[in-house]
């Protein structure tokens, strides 16, 4: 089993209801077992804001998916709950991303882990800080070591 970490957020409809049901929907899931999960936090929109404030959170979960598994059982998630990829940086009525796969580095046509952008959000910092600093600190010394 391999572990890994996403974010989670939604904007558009009921937020906090839409974060539990990708729990729900991710914890059923027979390959996916959450261990841990943040609380959900408000955020400001990122990239385009003229939009409604997010609800984000983070888990860790163990998986018996590979990384590109794991991406494709959370796009089934969200596009099962009605999620449209009609705006980049748009409204969300679910988002779920991988933020690492365990320690590895992994870059596929599909897949980048970890995520590229994910250390410079604290939509996604914040939350994975409280469930695991360690992982955060990892992202940050990705980013690091890929710029330099």
């Amino acid at each position: 089993m391999a572990r890994a970490w996403l974010a989670l957020g939604a904007n558009i409809g009921r937020p906090r209801a839409q974060l539990k049901e990708a729990l729900r929907r991710l914890d059923a899931h027979p390959d996916i077992h959450i261990i841990k999960k943040s609380t959900i936090i408000e955020t400001d929109p990122w990239g385009k804001t003229d939009q409604n404030p997010f609800l984000n959170m983070a888990i860790e979960i163990e998986t018996s998916l590979g990384a590109e598994g794991l991406l494709e059982a959370g796009l089934m998630i969200e596009e099962a709950m009605g999620r449209k990829r009609d705006e980049k940086w748009g409204p969300r009525l679910i988002d779920i991303d991988v933020i690492a796969y365990g320690r590895k580095v992994i870059k596929t046509d599909r897949l980048t882990i970890p995520h590229p952008y994910a250390h410079e959000r604290s939509f996604v910092t914040d939350p994975l800080e409280e469930i695991e600093p360690a992982i955060v600190q990892w992202l940050r010394d990705q980013a690091s070591n890929s710029q330099s």
